[in-house]
């Protein structure tokens, strides 16, 4: 009879365990709108009616270049990209940029702003091709502001910055005004808010915090900056060879480009960018006022200028700090996941990009609360 008994009770644990919301927190690869996995399950399945899955279609048909073709169309659109520039998509993620961006651009000396971990990649990086200017830097603080009234080399062949610091929690909302080239990682606040994209050279972002799954790398360009340096540079590493390919130089990662189509027309059916970015904004101020306010927490970035409306990050205050592990396997157990602080820095980080919902954030700021109360 036991044993006739425990198939039942299992269907009913995992009936319970799969009706608990979960709270995607994740800094990435991160939550993705659920209109984008509806649709990119049925492409799965069927794409464009060919009867073919978009795993197995082939780069070179009309229905993936017409993919392809609409997704930098809505690129341009939501962005409001002048014309002079070129969207395409490559492969190698951000860290692929690093190296291609100085490869491309530098010939004698570049200038960059050290915000974060990855801005200090992007630096090492560029050293390998010429002399390297940090013009400021935030790290004696474990990057807890973002530098200003900082001097951009008047000679330098461009200037690179980090929008968005995932790791530590600070974030550059406007876009600088310098007399040289400028070049941004935007991989994490990507179409979060409104950019002047005239202002930049390059702008690249790895897709996977506010766009798709891991995989694909948008590269905006501006044309007319190319083609200035002395060096050879390899075919695959040239960005006038994925211009003139228009990103089908080599197979392109046919599946992350289908799910960011997906996930544009999403972006502009609620629409665009200054609509995401109120959202954003509102549920942002949410989160922080209550750590603000919570005793047993303090945010990491006291400045509010500085702090990042995409990775949220605090600790437990000093004098409770006994209780991280504890909050942490309460926020889990109530299908909070994600929050946990980045490895090298320890604490919380909750990671609020466009597609994340503001529900998902009240329910975080109700733990805080519940938890407070109970200790």
């Amino acid at each position: 009879m036991e044993r006739e008994n425990q198939p039942l009770n299992w269907i009913k644990l995992k009936h319970k365990y799969h009706i608990m919301k979960k709270h995607n927190f994740y800094a990435g690869p991160s939550i993705l709108p659920q209109y984008t996995i509806e649709k990119t399950i049925e492409g799965i399945k069927d794409f464009a009616g060919t009867g073919l899955s978009v795993l197995e279609i082939s780069h070179r048909s009309k229905e993936f270049v017409a993919c392809m073709n609409d997704t930098i169309a809505l690129v341009k659109e939501l962005l409001e990209i002048p014309s002079g520039y070129q969207v395409i998509f490559l492969g190698g993620g951000a860290s692929l940029q690093f190296g291609m961006v100085p490869m491309n651009m530098m010939n004698k000396k570049s200038a960059y702003l050290n915000t974060g971990e990855w801005a200090s990649k992007a630096l090492k990086e560029a050293k390998l091709y010429g002399e390297v200017v940090e013009v400021a830097s935030s790290k004696e603080k474990l990057f807890n502001y973002i530098p200003k009234n900082y001097t951009v080399p008047a000679d330098a062949d461009y200037f690179h910055i980090t929008t968005n610091n995932t790791i530590y929690g600070t974030e550059l909302k406007k876009d600088p005004d310098v007399s040289v080239p400028l070049i941004a990682d935007m991989s994490s606040d990507i179409f979060s808010r409104p950019v002047d994209v005239s202002k930049y050279s390059i702008i690249y972002a790895g897709a996977q915090k506010n766009l798709a799954p891991a995989g694909v790398t948008l590269v905006i360009i501006k044309e007319s900056a190319l083609g200035k340096v002395e060096r050879q540079i390899p075919t695959m590493l040239d960005y006038r060879t994925h211009i003139k390919g228009e990103s089908m130089f080599n197979t392109p990662p046919v599946f992350a480009v289908f799910a960011a189509q997906q996930t544009l027309h999403w972006l502009r059916d609620l629409g665009g960018v200054k609509a995401i970015q109120k959202k954003n904004i509102e549920k942002a101020a949410l989160l922080y006022d209550e750590i603000d306010r919570n005793k047993l927490f303090v945010p990491t970035i006291n400045d509010p200028e500085d702090r990042s409306l995409m990775n949220i990050c605090f600790v437990m205050a000093p004098e409770y700090k006994e209780l991280e592990k504890p909050f942490s396997e309460f926020a889990k157990s109530r299908g909070i996941l994600g929050i946990e602080g980045h490895r090298s820095v320890g604490g919380f980080r909750a990671s609020t990009y466009n597609a994340l919902p503001k529900e998902s954030v009240q329910f975080l700021v109700d733990t805080m609360r519940d938890f407070e109360k109970n200790n």
